[in-house]
């Protein structure tokens, strides 16, 4: 969920805007939106040390800025550091309080931990992610990926009601959401709603989501000629 990417789009010269906050920095090093912003523009460049860099500096100048966690826990994502990623949006947390983003990425951390290793652990790391999906979804009733990322989460304990009510709710705020589309059709077929599953099915891949060919394969039988 975390998106070390996020922001605004990039200026079309994206070393031009570089050197542009860089010079703002040299006549003001203490801003912390300006080093968030700096870092944001190294981060479409992909250049992740420099960008983590800045983002330490950024809080370092503003501790509030929950948003550099954020980018710091997707740094965290994309070397596969999953405990670093959910200190970093614990962090988000603490720093800024209802920072709906910071309670999903620690979610979706918690619900990658769940290796089936422990069954009693397991449970544990999804009812904890459940509780901060909530959370999430408290702070920010549009959250669509909360959502759908809860609805996964109730999937997992087999509540596959539940999970299906925050997919209809994930559409609701929006309606071409293809992964809610592929949840709905999951549980759908697993609560032997045929139809509905192939609507799901099939919106879901007129969105471009990658269906599953096995899933296509079962909901196959079901269809009428």
């Amino acid at each position: 969920m975390t998106n070390i990417n996020q922001g605004k789009p990039l200026p079309k010269d994206a070393d031009e805007h570089i050197a542009r906050l860089r010079s703002q920095l040299i006549k003001n090093d203490e801003c912390g939106t300006t080093h968030y912003n700096l870092a944001v523009a190294l981060l479409g460049k992909q250049e992740y040390v420099e960008a983590e860099n800045e983002l330490h500096e950024a809080i370092e100048c503003s501790p509030s800025l929950a948003e550099a966690y954020v980018l710091l826990g997707g740094i965290c994502l994309q070397r596969k550091d999953l405990e670093g990623c959910y200190r970093y949006s614990q962090r988000a947390t603490k720093a800024r309080a209802g920072f709906a983003e910071g309670y999903a990425n620690m979610a979706f951390v918690l619900i990658q931990l769940v290796d089936g290793k422990d069954p009693k652990e397991d449970e544990e790391k999804i009812d904890k992610a459940i509780k901060n999906l909530k959370k999430a979804i408290i702070h920010n009733k549009n959250f669509v990926q909360a959502y759908a990322t809860l609805g996964t989460a109730y999937f997992m304990k087999g509540l596959v009601q539940e999970g299906i009510k925050a997919n209809l709710e994930a559409i609701k705020v929006q309606p071409e959401f293809p992964v809610a589309h592929n949840n709905l059709a999951v549980a759908y077929l697993e609560s032997n709603e045929f139809d509905k599953a192939i609507a799901h099915c099939d919106k879901a891949e007129e969105l471009g989501y990658p269906v599953a060919q096995e899933l296509k394969n079962e909901l196959a039988p079901h269809r009428k000629a």
